[in-house]
């Protein structure tokens, strides 16, 4: 019998990650997605926690980049829906990790048609396109960096470098379907890539106008603001110390660490069970509360 505290916290969580008024529903691990379920990329994009907390943290890192800023400032309405900017991300991420590969492509395909019609001026003058190549290797390096780094802080701080090179491999797959170039294979490409780009970043009002709004934001009640609060203080903190300077944040007290660490424990105990959690053969047509696909 499904344990009620269980269900009714994986209920909310579902309802904060996806859109139900326009039909979504939390993704399903399917043997048929476009990475095998033995996969580097399974095992670290499945953790709630640590992938909020690196979502925190490489939108934090994308901002930097004057381009990448202007395509939030200039083509969002950021300001009145920040969490839906972060839920959105979140469900690619889910989607193209473990759902059907055909719905993986179609995701691609999607932002990247979204990708190809936004363009603008920078303040000084300066035309950018948001599908440049750089730009969208900037943004997937920062992306699948700052999500390993908070797996393996939180979750497995005794992963292998081979493991670590393995996940930017495999994640490297979706870089390229999205136009990213270039597109490291390994840790070592993806910091020195991340290193090549430091001159071009910068720091202004924009910036912490953006930042503000990431690390601010309320999603729904008492309980999960304080969550949410814990989730942003980690994110900030995962930032390598050059960018948190930057952004002129402060590092996480050892205690608020601690924090995180038992709300990913308790995370781990909710989805123990969960139906989305197991791995469903090619050939199922609803989803496990009954609900049509």
């Amino acid at each position: 019998m499904p344990h009620p505290i269980k269900t009714a916290i994986r209920q909310r969580i579902n309802q904060l990650f996806n859109d139900y008024e326009a039909g979504e529903r939390p993704a399903l691990r399917r043997a048929d997605a476009l990475f095998p379920t033995d996969s580097v990329a399974w095992r670290v994009n499945g953790d709630i926690v640590t992938m909020m907390i690196g979502g925190v943290s490489g939108l934090l890192l994308q901002m930097l980049h004057p381009a990448v800023l202007a395509g939030v400032w200039d083509h969002s309405d950021f300001r009145a829906d920040m969490h839906g900017r972060l839920r959105r991300t979140a469900k690619f991420i889910a989607v193209t990790t473990y759902d059907h590969a055909e719905r993986g492509r179609a995701a691609i395909d999607r932002v990247r048609s979204i990708h190809d019609r936004l363009k603008g001026v920078l303040p000084d003058g300066t035309p950018y396109r948001v599908n440049d190549p750089t730009l969208l290797a900037w943004v997937h390096v920062t992306e699948i960096t700052s999500f390993l780094d908070a797996w393996v802080r939180y979750a497995e701080p005794s992963m292998s470098a081979a493991d670590q090179d393995a996940y930017i491999a495999e994640m490297a797959r979706i870089g390229r379907a999205l136009g990213a170039d270039p597109v490291p294979t390994d840790r070592a490409g993806a910091q020195a890539l991340i290193q090549s780009m430091r001159p071009w970043l910068k720091a202004d009002a924009r910036t912490f106008e953006v930042a503000q709004l990431v690390l601010r934001q309320r999603i729904g009640g008492p309980a999960e603001d304080f969550a949410g609060g814990l989730i942003m203080a980690a994110g900030r903190d995962l930032l390598p110390d050059w960018a948190r300077a930057m952004h002129g944040l402060p590092a996480a007290s050892a205690p608020a660490r601690a924090a995180v660490r038992a709300t990913q424990a308790m995370m781990d105990w909710v989805y123990t069970g969960s139906p989305n959690r197991r791995v469903w053969p090619d050939d199922v047509t609803e989803w496990p509360d009954g609900a049509p696909r």
